[in-house]
């Protein structure tokens, strides 16, 4: 029988050790790097002993969760249903002002979605346990169940490539901090398994801000899969929002232990509230500050590639690029000159004729998401009058093996795996259903070769 000890000095001893970025730590726990093991339990105690600090809104009794949850439920309808109407009244876009707006959300929670399900990682070794089914289900369909189609770090990668927007130098190191308690959660499980589970209870709960995005990304023409897959799956009816009150349901103490347990899952549960969430990184974007933030960026690299036939204002490019601070000067005197012509449609300024096509002198140096961006800002109070396609998705059944019959990783899992026993198999498959590995071909072979197995020696 599992029994879930208390966790002493989770808030003092764990929590004196400096803390070390954020982005830096992601980095290491992703990647399973030196002492990651013990850097996870660290920061989990720093983290957690934030935690406690915050208010908490879960029913004193564990038996209230599922009312809790459908009245949650309730509510978030309730809203969106409100916002539907005001926009159906001609209101305007609640979250997005713009394509870039959009795109600048999608870079800055790729972190966290990029490791996507990463907290549930350990129940996988908790396959031959009935009462981790809920858990353990939810965890496999983060995965995908093996189909990269539907496997969800798949899909957000799939994203933010369609539209150039993989870059993340631009990233605060704030927005690395979900990711890391993600996966820290996941490297640390045996141990932290309550906070896992009230981690779990949290995010699974359908927000109104993962509704609202999918219906504005789809008006940019920007494909909302990744968002209305949540939606649906996450529903409080029979999805993972239900198996997360009944996963802590079942793992919940009969006596002893019990108000422990509660107590350590309230703590988890609230680790969703640390670091920047979505509606605050949405409500951080100023179109001007990013282009000049991203300008700043490419200056360095810039600042020795032009031709000196060129003069703006008696400057070469490469003088205006050659110290930091002048990039919104030269957007200015590029403006006088008329090479940039704001408010009105980018393609009768000569700077994004520069940039913009095959053709173009400048082909190449400036990403999608950087030319988006250049874009709205020139764009400004200008509106296209032709209307955003909307994205339609393509279902290759080819896609789930493409590529696959040449790649070394998987040829060799195959190799492993050949004259193995099942259960030997099944625990050889454990390692590559993590954060890391499942989400490349042999870890989504080995995710249905995991299924495959599981119900074969259940």
């Amino acid at each position: 029988m599992t029994v879930f000890k208390p966790l002493s000095g989770t808030s003092s001893t764990l929590a004196d050790s400096s803390q070390e970025s954020f982005r830096d730590l992601y980095a290491v726990l992703y990647s399973h790097g030196p002492d990651a093991g013990l850097r996870a339990q660290t920061f989990l105690g720093q983290q957690l002993a934030r935690a406690a600090e915050r208010p908490c809104d879960l029913p004193e009794a564990p038996e209230q969760l599922s009312a809790w949850a459908e009245q949650h439920c309730a509510e978030v309808a309730r809203d969106y249903a409100r916002y539907i109407e005001e926009r159906q009244q001609g209101a305007a876009r609640h979250y997005f002002q713009n394509k870039a707006h959009a795109l600048y959300f999608l870079q800055r929670v790729a972190p966290t979605k990029e490791v996507d399900g990463a907290w549930l990682e350990r129940v996988v070794d908790r396959w031959q346990d009935h009462r981790f089914d809920g858990l353990l289900t939810t965890y496999l369909e983060e995965l995908g169940s093996g189909d990269p189609r539907q496997n969800h770090v798949v899909i957000y990668r799939q994203l933010l490539a369609e539209h150039d927007a993989q870059d993340q130098q631009g990233l605060d190191d704030e927005n690395y901090l979900q990711g890391a308690i993600q996966l820290a959660l996941g490297r640390c499980g045996a141990a932290f398994m309550p906070e896992v589970i009230g981690y779990n209870l949290g995010y699974e709960q359908l927000p109104l801000h993962l509704l609202i995005t999918a219906y504005e990304l789809r008006e940019l023409g920007i494909d909302p899969y990744y968002f209305t897959l949540h939606v649906t799956i996450d529903n409080v009816s029979s999805g993972h929002a239900r198996k997360a009150v009944q996963a802590l349901l079942d793992l919940m103490p009969v006596e002893e232990g019990r108000d422990e347990f509660y107590r350590r899952v309230a703590l988890g549960y609230r680790l969703n509230d640390l670091g920047t969430g979505s509606t605050a990184v949405i409500q951080g974007f100023d179109l001007h500050r990013e282009v000049l933030a991203m300008l700043e960026r490419k200056r360095s690299f810039g600042q020795h590639m032009h031709s000196d036939y060129c003069r703006i204002e008696g400057r070469t490019v490469n003088e205006w690029l050659s110290a930091p601070g002048q990039v919104e000067d030269f957007l200015g005197a590029l403006e006088r000159k008329g090479w940039i012509k704001r408010h009105c449609p980018p393609q009768e300024s000569r700077f994004w004729n520069l940039i913009e096509g095959g053709a173009a002198a400048m082909f190449g140096v400036f990403s999608g998401y950087e030319k988006q961006l250049l874009r709205d800002w020139m764009a400004g109070d200008w509106q296209d009058p032709k209307r955003q396609p909307l994205p339609r998705r393509q279902h290759n059944d080819s896609i789930a093996d493409a590529g696959w019959a040449d790649d070394p990783e998987l040829k060799a899992l195959q190799d492993t795996l050949s004259g193995q026993s099942p259960r030997q198999q099944l625990e050889s498959l454990i390692p590559w259903l993590s954060a890391q590995r499942h989400c490349r071909p042999a870890g989504l072979y080995a995710t249905r070769r995991f299924i495959e197995l599981r119900t074969r020696l259940r």
